[in-house]
């Protein structure tokens, strides 16, 4: 890579869509900047709202306070909204909010709700749960946390599903985390049949439209790429897979990035093709802020990868509906 302009080298940028903000994290940004809008700061946000510093930092300037446990909040602003993440809790955080008379705003994602519900179901009809998932995840801890302890299991692998020995093995229904890595999780779903032939698929696929969508983009634009770069947080769990869908799909490197000063310029080396996509939480101003970078470095053309157009849409709140967002509200809201 050269320093003078003169001297620059041309690549192609492969700019995959859809990319970034889903429908659900989009809800959730703009369920905060409402009730900042309609009851003044503080509102307290329950864990990260979504996995990105950039949105984070970006609510806390506005006002928002972010705790991971509800006994932080002060008694003196126990009158002041707190908003439940976009990844879901258990059902102990909303009785433990009735119990000490907290106003809260469920900011779930309505994916993950759906998951909350195909799980209860199972539950409900008298089969052990099995949740293929990241341990410790917090949409893992939400959705486990929906049913009594010792009624779900835990599977992350296919050596789990190897070595998985239920009480009742033809009594079983599986659910999955909705960011999870669609090869993967269908390898793990087949392990689980092939032991388990009883085993009951929930009523619809849990891993999500968004995770999906923003895979197969990375895969179809992934051959040939020399380097391909995924903008999103080290522990947002759909873009850790966008990263290792990139190298299984023919990238030569993957990398995950937060900001475009975190690309390691000096280990670049010789490229002609760059991938770009960003995870479900990842605002669109820091792909534009990628763009530029390698444009200060290349003559880059970009060169748009779309595969599908999303148009999911989720409501807010009823008791935020009627607030309205200005111009630079919604900038905010949709990333840009």
């Amino acid at each position: 890579m050269a320093s003078s302009a003169a001297a620059k080298s041309s690549i192609t940028i492969r700019l995959c869509g859809p990319r970034g903000f889903c429908a659900g994290v989009d809800r959730a940004i703009q369920i905060v900047v409402l009730a900042l809008k309609e009851f003044g700061a503080p509102v307290y946000v329950r864990h990260e709202i979504v996995h990105n510093r950039y949105v984070v930092e970006g609510l806390e300037a506005k006002g928002a306070i972010f705790v991971e446990e509800l006994d932080e909040i002060p008694l003196e602003h126990r009158k002041q909204p707190v908003v439940f993440s976009a990844h879901g809790v258990p059902k102990s955080v909303p009785a433990d909010a009735d119990q000490g008379n907290l106003f809260y705003l469920d900011a779930t994602c309505p994916l993950v709700s759906k998951v909350h519900k195909q799980a209860m179901r199972h539950h409900r009809l008298g089969r052990h749960v099995v949740l293929i998932g990241h341990a410790g995840h917090p949409e893992v801890i939400g959705t486990m946390g929906q049913l009594p302890e010792g009624a779900v299991s835990l599977i992350e692998t296919v050596e789990d599903a190897d070595v998985y020995e239920p009480s009742d093995p033809d009594n079983l229904g599986f659910v999955t985390q909705t960011t999870l890595s669609v090869d993967d999780t269908a390898g793990v779903i087949k392990r689980l049949h092939e032991r388990f032939p009883n085993l009951t698929a929930p009523a619809a696929d849990s891993i999500c439209y968004a995770t999906t969508n923003r895979q197969e983009a990375v895969k179809q634009a992934a051959p040939g790429c020399d380097l391909f770069l995924i903008v999103g947080a080290p522990n947002s769990s759909n873009s850790k897979r966008l990263v290792e869908v990139a190298l299984r799909a023919g990238a030569r490197k993957a990398v995950l990035v937060q900001r475009a000063a975190e690309i390691d310029w000096a280990t670049v080396g010789d490229i002609a093709t760059v991938g770009l996509s960003a995870g479900a939480s990842a605002p669109e101003v820091i792909v534009n802020e990628i763009i530029e970078a390698f444009r200060e470095r290349y003559h880059a053309r970009v060169e748009l990868a779309d595969t599908v157009e999303e148009n999911e849409h989720f409501l807010v709140n009823r008791e935020l509906r009627h607030v309205e967002l200005t111009v630079a509200d919604m900038a905010f809201v949709n990333g840009e």
